[in-house]
């Protein structure tokens, strides 16, 4: 009988999507490995204003322990909790005493426990440790029993391979079809072009470039942007919005109300490719026509110039949006859905995920596939 695994998972934070992008892919993935038969606990520090910003109730899929980053003392004890499960996960950018996580989880590990490492930003974590040699991340690296990542394909395979790690499996971004879907449009979320991202330093200037540049270009359209961190220094256009945050909750309106969707990403996901966010499976299950920035790999996902549109520069994106029917953009949307509920559902993602939890060595001999 195949084994099933109690998990414990250090992140940033699965109730609240408050500044943490990382929210509903950590949602589907963990879901989804709770379906297949795993327990779940997910730790997660009470930093940043999240617990005052929940997008959703502890759910039932996992049990969810909020522990004080006020002290390193408090993060250990809370750690040491987690002493009792088969596989313990520290993943990237939990944004507290993160340096102390991905040293100390690494004592809990025994010749029946693993102990894995998840990036969900490897494109920034592989070009911070081959910048600085010194880096204390980098000596960890080989010490962990499997490397995940957020995806980045064979780039980040090799990045990860070069630097150590014993092996590095991309865990792809995918579609909750149950939580993402489309819903009658909303007045406020109505308009040509909507983009969803919060603002980063390395996506900044080319949220410039492809968003407020063709909004600056095409005056009569409406051009809507929501996320965190847009509330000041943006154009004074009259036909652009900022919303702000956008819950969860409200992501299935923003993506089925406007003409078109646009996805940014960010730099360091760009040059290393096969990087789709999460935005791209939520628009995509939404039904929206998807617009996108040119990335390697984005054929895995979705076929340029049937499931998406693929666009290099700002002006492009103005072409676009101005030559762009309802009708067309539906077809794009229609074309868009089928291909993610066929190939790229968290369904899908976890049975690659089990496979590689398997094959850890030290499970091998106690699992019958």
């Amino acid at each position: 009988m195949k084994k099933s695994f109690n998990i414990a998972f250090f992140g940033s934070s699965l109730v609240s999507a408050y500044w943490n992008g990382a929210a509903t892919y950590y949602r589907g993935i963990l879901k989804s490995l709770n379906d297949a038969g795993h327990k779940i606990t997910f730790y997660e520090p009470d930093a940043f204003d999240r617990q005052n910003n929940r997008d959703i109730a502890d759910p039932e899929y996992a049990k969810i322990v909020v522990y004080s980053a006020a002290t390193e003392k408090a993060v250990l004890n809370t750690m040491n909790l987690a002493s009792d499960s088969d596989i313990i996960i520290k993943a990237s950018g939990v944004g507290v005493f993160d340096t102390l996580l991905e040293r100390e989880v690494l004592k809990l590990k025994t010749h029946d426990k693993a102990i894995l490492f998840w990036d969900v930003d490897a494109p920034a974590t592989l070009d911070r440790i081959e910048q600085d040699p010194e880096d204390p991340f980098k000596i960890l690296i080989p010490e962990y029993d499997l490397i995940l990542t957020y995806g980045g394909g064979d780039p980040v395979i090799d990045g990860y391979t070069r630097n150590g790690a014993v092996k590095c499996v991309p865990v792809y971004n995918a579609l909750d079809p149950t939580t993402h879907y489309r819903v009658p449009p909303e007045e406020r979320f109505s308009g040509s072009l909507n983009l969803l991202a919060n603002r980063m330093p390395d996506r900044e200037q080319r949220i410039w470039e492809f968003f407020f540049k063709p909004a600056f270009m095409l005056q009569d359209y409406i051009f809507n942007i929501g996320g965190s961190g847009w509330d000041q220094n943006i154009p004074d256009f009259k036909n652009l919005q900022s919303l702000g945050h956008i819950y969860t909750s409200e992501h299935n309106a923003f993506n089925s109300s406007p003409l078109a969707v646009l996805n940014i990403n960010r730099e360091s996901m760009v040059r290393y490719g096969y990087s789709p966010a999460t935005r791209i499976f939520e628009a995509a299950g939404a039904g929206a026509c998807i617009i996108t920035d040119n990335w390697e790999g984005i054929g895995m996902f979705l076929e340029p110039d049937k499931e998406c549109l693929v666009v290099n520069d700002g002006e492009e994106v103005a072409e676009i949006v101005s030559e762009l029917t309802p009708d067309r953009a539906f077809k794009f949307g229609q074309a868009a859905m089928k291909r993610i509920l066929n190939t790229h559902t968290y369904y899908h993602r976890v049975k690659e995920l089990e496979k590689a939890l398997f094959e850890i060595p030290k499970f091998k001999k106690e699992v019958t596939i």
